[in-house]
């Protein structure tokens, strides 16, 4: 039993050393500032809750399509998308929604949907525009939150692989290993911002494993490096396996009573946010249209770009004729 009991105590102790290192490694690899590693073709937008970054393409005056990115995404990762939308006449404007990217955190570690979704509503009245807001995964539920709050403000919703659980019951909990802010910034450092499991980390959320190539993680990582980085995430990590208590965007009869046009695109391989998932919201929201995509998985617009960016074009044609 003794012999046991050593051996049990040098697993955790050699576990503790693995594990200090991923966190050492992450704050040596977090040395920059966001002005100085921010892409020069962004900027930031001043808004009455922080500054928004933002990468934009097309003209002022054409049809703004406003992109949000998932959990695993930035502004950034949307460039291809950025790039159709100007080609067919739409101003494309995709944003960082704290702690992700380059917008400014929140002083308080506010990183909730309520909360995203007032930073929505903050950017395009700084930014003077009604776009028709297109949302991809978790960030699906700060933009349905906002336009439950705003609808009038937007002229259009597509929802990508909406991460949108329906009538939580609120018995969701945090597992109790991360309730320590501690043990969440090591299981971070080990994971999302550790360079040698990012590769792995995406391909979980892929049905095309093979298109996490080298320039896709290079650019999904670029923020990895800021200030900071690992321990605003893990303040964040509770948004993303907690459900939100009871908002309006929780709620299906709230989908039911959506009055602007929506359409639906909905990788059909997706294990994460499973089509039936897209099913339902179909079958919900009046008038929604709803297009799967083949052979994808729960992000599209990496595993298939051609065809989600197809996709995207066609969804807008259908709510904005």
């Amino acid at each position: 039993m003794g012999r046991i009991v050593r051996i049990f105590i040098w697993v955790i102790i050699a576990m503790a050393v693995v594990l200090g290192g991923f966190r050492m490694a992450a704050h040596l690899r977090e040395v920059d500032v966001a002005a100085e590693l921010a892409p020069d073709d962004g900027r930031l937008v001043a808004t009455d809750l922080g500054d928004i970054f933002a990468i934009e393409r097309g003209a002022a005056d054409a049809p703004p399509v406003l992109l949000i990115h998932g959990s695993v995404g930035w502004s950034g990762s949307w460039r291809h998308s950025l790039d159709v939308l100007d080609a067919s006449g739409y101003r494309g404007v995709a944003i960082d929604l704290p702690p992700m990217g380059f917008s400014d955190r929140d002083g308080e570690g506010e990183y909730g949907r309520a909360a995203s979704a007032e930073r929505i509503l903050a950017f395009i009245r700084a930014d003077e525009m009604r776009p028709h807001l297109v949302a991809h995964s978790f960030g699906a539920g700060a933009a349905v939150e906002a336009v439950m709050r705003a609808p009038d403000a937007f002229a259009s919703l597509t929802i990508i692989n909406g991460a949108l659980p329906l009538d939580p019951d609120g018995t969701a909990a945090l597992p109790v290993p991360l309730r320590a802010l501690l043990l969440r910034v090591v299981a971070i450092s080990a994971t999302v911002t550790n360079p040698l499991a990012s590769r792995r980390l995406l391909q979980a959320f892929l049905f095309r494993k093979d298109t996490a190539s080298d320039a896709v993680l290079e650019v999904l990582g670029r923020p990895s490096t800021l200030e900071g980085a690992t321990e605003a995430l893990a303040i964040w990590m509770p948004t993303l396996l907690v459900p939100p208590g009871y908002l309006p965007s929780t709620q299906s009869e709230a989908f039911a009573a959506l009055d602007l046009p929506v359409a639906l695109i909905w990788g059909a391989e997706d294990t994460t946010t499973p089509l039936d998932q897209g099913q339902n919201l179909a079958r919900l929201i009046p008038g929604a249209s709803l297009i799967v995509l083949p052979d994808v998985g729960h992000i599209p617009m990496i595993e298939d770009p051609a065809a989600f960016d197809a996709a995207l074009l066609e969804a807008l044609g259908a709510v904005a004729p």
